[in-house]
């Protein structure tokens, strides 16, 4: 009997996970072990399952994918991440692999891919979408360009300076008198236009940058 390849999927998406898992079934030699909705519970749920392939999303509440990627990395050194993400970015699939990550794939890959990418892991290999492969070459090329400053907009700053004071999503969004989902909006907004992925980054980002509530 072929020994099957174990995967945990996390998603804060149930109908991403429902794909994934719909997907991977086809597979004879991989098996869907686990799943998670957040960074926090896959860390747990890696303790219980001990997986051969974690599959990662990269934005999700509560933890994201390359905090808990460096959560999971942290206690247990030969893990196998695979960061799935919609964003086709360089400096995003950087500080996946810095956090631990094996592989970095974006959503829109076709299943085959994903399949590929899993196996690669599981032999032991890297893995990096080609999207991003020739994104990285494309920039090599054009390293002479200056690159610019992004530019917030007020609200932006407003949310990112309180953000930067400790607030969570609730308390911002009672002091703006606006929703939460709102403001989950403007803080994802805000870190796509900057190029960090938790809020440990954008609280730096604030600081360097001298946006303060006070």
């Amino acid at each position: 009997m072929t020994t099957k390849i174990t995967v945990m999927l996390v998603d804060d998406h149930t109908i991403v996970r429902e794909g994934l898992l719909s997907l991977l079934e086809r597979s004879e030699d991989i098996a869907v072990v686990a799943q998670a909705e957040n960074g926090h519970e896959a860390v747990e749920i890696y303790e219980m399952c001990n997986p051969d392939i974690v599959v990662m999303d990269l934005t999700m509440p509560i933890m994201g994918g390359i905090e808990a990627t460096g959560h999971i990395i942290a206690r247990h050194p030969d893990a196998r991440i695979l960061a799935l993400s919609m964003i086709l970015d360089r400096g995003c699939a950087t500080e996946c692999f810095k956090a631990g990550a094996k592989g970095y794939l974006l959503k829109d890959c076709a299943g085959k891919e994903l399949v590929d990418a899993i196996r690669s892991l599981y032999d032991g290999k890297s893995y990096l979408s080609s999207a991003v492969t020739n994104l990285i070459m494309n920039e090599l090329g054009q390293n002479n360009a200056e690159t610019a400053k992004p530019q917030l907009s007020n609200r932006e700053r407003e949310v990112l300076a309180l953000i930067a004071d400790g607030k969570n999503t609730k308390e911002i969004a009672f002091t703006l008198n606006v929703s939460t989902k709102t403001i989950e909006t403007i803080r994802m907004n805000t870190m796509k236009k900057i190029g960090v992925f938790s809020i440990a980054e954008l609280t730096k980002y604030a600081i360097r940058e001298g946006i303060s509530a006070i």
